[in-house]
């Protein structure tokens, strides 16, 4: 069923909108004070997670506050090498960790494609629970990390500055290394794919440390094994084409590349120029993003000329399609007023460019 709101869905798709839609990574998070009374009664991150109720009640907070045009499950990248049973925990301070990282061969061996309805099913309940509270307003996100993502985590054992673990066994291992991609890559689609069946409208893929790797190893490490998902995945539903975002932080060199992965849109980071992404592209896909996150501690005049100038890089619509977001998550301390004179703005200003 077409949502009333299907502003975000035919950008994607690159056909005529009325306005630029406008939803922000990290969108349900601690800078809102109901998501952080909401986390509080859940006891967790992992509790408020696996609960379909408190997850639905979270995606929903920010499209009640601030009128986004789009939803995004609330979940976490890390669910998927937890089904794998890495063990994953949330230590103050330390961020993720896993009890069980993947550091040598016996690991990696041991590795296999999680059961999604027997490991992630608190998942799919939450896509089906947020399609029902959404009652049909807005589209409904899913997304995934990256199959290379996903190994950082996985080999490192935790977040790094450089995944050093990681990396070492890239280079030494390379072998073992694409192992373990091979593993999340079909684990990611059938992941995906559960979510598109329990009624994701769209879905994300955060390739979020690509860019750290060298030209040529992104290629070979990052981008063939996220092909691979892209490859396996649903595109229909509901009578409808599921789009596919790609966004790789640090990857605005790769612009080109990651357009003909086989993905609908490219979401980019706050450092690439988006005039010359759009000229790069053409007509080939769709594009999101990207102003930078700390832009909303700026005064409000300040916000609203960066949101312009994003617009404005973008330029007239035409053939292209523009999702408006950060160039990445939305950050904790944020003002929640400042997030409204981000989303009026977009909303109001684009009109310009909407119109014959």
């Amino acid at each position: 069923m077409t949502p009333q709101n299907d502003c975000f869905l035919r950008a994607l798709k690159r056909e005529r909108t009325d306005f630029t839609p406008v939803w922000l990574m990290r969108q349900a998070g601690r800078y809102l004070p109901e998501y952080c009374r909401t986390r509080a009664e859940a006891g967790s991150f992992m509790g408020l997670a696996q609960n379909p109720d408190y997850a639905t009640e979270v995606t929903l907070q920010p499209i009640d506050r601030y009128g986004l045009d789009a939803a995004i499950l609330f979940s976490d990248i890390l669910t998927v090498p937890d089904a794998m049973g890495l063990g994953l925990s949330f230590v103050q301070g330390e961020g993720p960790v896993f009890a069980h990282p993947v550091q040598d061969e016996a690991a990696v061996a041991r590795l296999a494609v999680p059961d999604v309805e027997e490991k992630l099913g608190y998942v799919t309940a939450a896509v089906r629970s947020i399609r029902r509270a959404l009652d049909n307003r807005v589209p409904l996100i899913g997304f995934s990390g990256s199959p290379f993502t996903l190994a950082c985590y996985m080999i490192e054992g935790r977040g790094s500055r450089d995944f050093r673990t990681a990396k070492t066994m890239m280079f030494r291992r390379p072998d073992l290394f694409e192992r373990v991609l091979d593993v999340n890559a079909e684990a990611v689609a059938r992941y995906l794919n559960a979510q598109i069946a329990a009624g994701a409208q769209a879905v994300q893929i955060f390739d979020t440390w690509g860019g750290m790797l060298a030209d040529g190893d992104f290629q070979r490490f990052s981008l063939a094994a996220t092909k691979k998902v892209v490859d396996q995945l649903v595109r229909t539903s509901e009578g409808e084409r599921v789009p596919v975002i790609v966004f790789t932080k640090g990857g605005g060199e790769w612009i080109s590349e990651i357009a003909a992965c086989g993905c609908d849109a490219v979401g980019l980071d706050w450092t690439t120029n988006l005039s010359l992404a759009r000229r790069e592209v053409g007509d080939r896909v769709a594009l999101q993003g990207n102003m930078d996150p700390l832009a909303l501690f700026g005064d409000e005049a300040t916000i609203r000329r960066e949101a312009r100038r994003v617009l404005d890089a973008f330029g007239p619509v035409g053939a292209g399609g523009h999702v408006f977001n950060l160039g990445h998550g939305i950050n904790q301390f944020t003002p929640v007023e400042n997030v409204q004179i981000l989303v009026d703005e977009v909303h109001e200003y684009s009109r310009r460019y909407h119109q014959d």
